[in-house]
């Protein structure tokens, strides 16, 4: 499977080349659907020549990304396009070797319960054969790297396939039972937005069904890797935060990343539920408002975290789609991120209700 996935990021690779050396790129890069004004280029790049002058990059209205973020193109800002391709290979082959492990996982489960009868007789059509689980990696990293969505959001930069790396390597750390790496990255992908906190649930619910320890709250080897996880999870936050404010020398950036994220006091038109349904918004109602939609992010956690307790990377599949819905400041590649999960569940298409559209 080598082959045809070096290929495919070959392909990839020279498409994006192409775009950023034509006229489209900064056309591309001037789009509502695009971009945001959390993750826009010209942000980026209007903080940097801020943090070159010696003026923090928080000082006015224009720059929301993390210190980490400013400090790291303040390293690589003359290679900006080499890193905005790069990181969307490192999500292609994350993707890849997460759903990868996820398949060995599915199809031990479904060997074992043929073999034990598990399966009532009019479910076996929606078994996956061992042929059709061996081309669903490669179907994932091509969902992801062909998906026009992603390639548009690598063509303007947008800091959001970056974040969207680092979702994937949570995403395969997890898989692969790593709690440390798993917590690491996931405080890293809270503190670039703070809705990565929703996948705290799913990512807890695998790991525990990994070790085989029961979901039940009287057992106190559940409540022993609960804390353990959480401890890494809270402490990889603290130790993020700390680093930010070690590299600005101020707490400046909490209202301008955090602050911008929860009140949305940009209503720049995009393609998310806040900015039409505010600019029509009677300030007096605003901050109730505003408490009501952001948690709606955070509020479908714990039903589906219930209801699908059972099946943790669909529950990680339907929190990123989620995410991508209902957050401040969504973008396109947001939703490439989801998109890209669509070929791991193809065998249950048949069963799509038609009315229902995400």
């Amino acid at each position: 499977m080598a082959a045809p996935l070096t290929f495919l990021l070959i392909v990839a690779v020279t498409i994006r080349a192409v775009l950023f050396r034509s006229s489209l790129a900064e056309l591309i890069s001037e789009r509502v659907e695009v971009v945001s004004p959390l993750n826009a280029w010209k942000r980026v790049v209007e903080g940097l020549a801020l943090l070159d002058l010696g003026v923090s990059p928080y000082s006015g209205d224009v720059f929301h990304e993390t210190p980490l973020m400013i400090y790291f193109f303040h390293f690589m800002v003359d290679y900006a396009e080499i890193v905005f391709i790069i990181a969307d290979g490192i999500t292609a082959v994350a993707l890849y070797l997460s759903i990868q492990t996820y398949n060995k996982n599915v199809f031990r489960k479904q060997k074992y319960a043929l073999e034990s009868d598990r399966y009532p007789h009019d479910s076996l059509e929606l078994l996956r054969s061992p042929k059709e689980m061996f081309y669903i990696p490669l179907k994932v990293a091509m969902f992801y790297l062909l998906n026009p969505f992603t390639i548009l959001s690598c063509v303007a930069k947008s800091t959001c396939g970056l974040n969207n790396a680092i979702i994937a390597l949570f995403i395969l750390c997890t898989l692969n039972g790593s709690a440390l790496l798993s917590g690491i990255f996931l405080a890293l992908a809270t503190t670039q937005s703070i809705y990565p906190l929703t996948l705290f649930a799913p990512a807890l619910l695998f790991l525990l069904q990994r070790l085989y320890i029961p979901v039940n709250l009287w057992r106190s080897s559940f409540w022993l890797f609960t804390s353990q996880y959480v401890f890494i999870y809270v402490g990889s936050v603290v130790v993020i935060t700390g680093l930010s404010f070690f590299l600005l020398g101020s707490w400046d950036f909490i209202p301008s990343v955090y602050g911008f994220i929860l009140t949305v006091p940009d209503l720049t038109p995009n393609m998310g539920l806040f900015w039409y349904f505010f600019a029509e918004m009677f300030e007096h109602f605003r901050l109730f408002f505003i408490c009501v939609f952001q948690i709606n992010v955070f509020f479908y956690t714990i039903p589906l975290s219930i209801k699908l307790k059972e099946h943790p990377v669909f529950l990680i599949f339907m929190q990123i789609a989620i995410i991508s819905i209902f957050k401040s400041y969504p973008t396109v590649g947001d939703v490439a991120l989801y998109m890209a999960f669509l070929p791991a569940w193809d065998h249950l298409y048949r069963c799509e209700n038609p009315f229902y559209l995400l």
